[in-house]
């Protein structure tokens, strides 16, 4: 079966259906990455989006229970040059054409990903319908593109109930996860390092929280402008001004710059892919990274006083990271907890874990 995608710019790519045939509308955006596509699926951080694999083969080890990052995927629409019929791995599970559809993902293959992905790179992202129908208004088409945003997002990811991850082995912490729109193995990470895990409703009282007996608290990633999340933010405030261990990722990060007085703006056509480069300055160290977002914090707004930039974009100079003068507390922007990979900066949930060992061992 046909099917169209058409950008918000006027531009039309025409190919075959893949997976759900519902019209979908939703925000365009790219990823780099070469492998992956079902953690892509799945982070809740693509709620509202379509994503466009810029590597032409996409499916070629198929799907598995296992690589599933959140309890369903979250991609609006997926766009490949080429869907590969069958997967090939010893963890193959299934295909992934057989996969979009059961979860009712609309998609298209046969498409110049890398001529779309330099329109959305030279013209920012940008809204897009894909349709499998024969005959549309295009006049309408960009009238309703035009008017479609990504909004209420965390609302719509986060988790309904607290839920309880033990830890592997012998259990050394015990965890809060604001669930923003949390991948699940940034969960697995803290398991693996002795930390059991309670993920909470991204809504959960600042109050609630500290009185808990927890011996930190990770602020997860997830989708959307966070300047839209008001509540959250002021939440946040409180939690930064105990002195309960602090780590924020992705959005958690931008969440607590804006509780803390800086400004987030968004990114032309966002960082999307597994092979960023990151400058660590405290270590004088580029590090590989996993990266997914589309806004940012902005350096020039963050007070001395509160907090210093840690880590910086190697391609745009952008913000990557914050070290906040109040102990205990730092963000990056990029995926230390990376799957598919790189795992370069799984460094940083060792640091997590001994500002909470420093802190549990001051209390004592």
């Amino acid at each position: 079966m046909k099917a169209t995608l058409i950008l918000a710019n006027g531009s039309i790519f025409s190919g075959t259906s893949i997976g759900s045939t519902e019209t979908r509308v939703c925000e365009m955006v790219f990823n780099t990455s070469m492998a992956g596509y079902q953690e892509i699926l799945t982070d809740p951080s693509y709620a509202g989006q379509g994503v466009v694999m810029s590597y032409p083969l996409i499916g070629n080890y198929g799907v598995n229970s296992e690589d599933n990052e959140s309890r369903r995927p979250w991609v609006e629409a997926f766009v490949v040059r080429h869907l590969s019929p069958r997967g090939s791995n010893f963890r193959c599970e299934g295909d992934l054409g057989s996969y979009l559809k059961e979860h009712n993902i609309t998609g298209i293959q046969g498409v110049d990903t890398r001529a779309l992905t330099k329109i959305l790179r030279s013209e920012g992202s940008m809204n897009g319908m894909l349709t499998c129908a024969e005959h549309f208004n295009i006049a309408q088409v960009l009238e309703e593109l035009k008017a479609y945003r990504v909004e209420h997002t965390v609302e719509l990811v986060t988790r309904a109930e607290p839920e309880v991850f033990p830890a592997f082995g012998e259990e050394k912490y015990h965890v809060a996860m604001m669930d923003y729109g949390v991948k699940q193995h940034m969960i697995e990470c803290l398991r693996r390092r002795g930390c059991r895990v309670t993920a909470l409703p991204a809504s959960t009282p600042a109050a609630d929280v500290l009185a808990g007996g927890y011996d930190g608290v990770m602020l997860s990633n997830g989708p959307g402008d966070p300047a839209e999340n008001v509540e959250i933010i002021a939440e946040l405030k409180k939690l930064y001004n105990s002195d309960i261990p602090l780590f924020g990722v992705c959005l958690g990060h931008q969440l607590l710059a804006l509780a803390t007085g800086a400004k987030t703006g968004r990114l032309a056509y966002g960082h999307r892919g597994g092979n960023h480069p990151v400058r660590d300055v405290e270590k004088g160290r580029v590090f590989i990274t996993s990266q997914n977002h589309g806004y940012m914090v902005l350096a020039d707004s963050v007070d001395p006083a509160v907090a210093e930039v840690s880590h910086i974009n190697v391609n745009d100079g952008t913000c990557e990271g914050l070290r906040y003068q109040r102990p205990n507390c730092f963000t990056t922007q990029f995926h230390p907890e990376a799957n598919a990979g790189p795992k370069d900066t799984e460094y940083l949930f060792n640091r997590f874990i001994d500002n909470m060992a420093a802190k549990k061992g001051g209390a004592q």
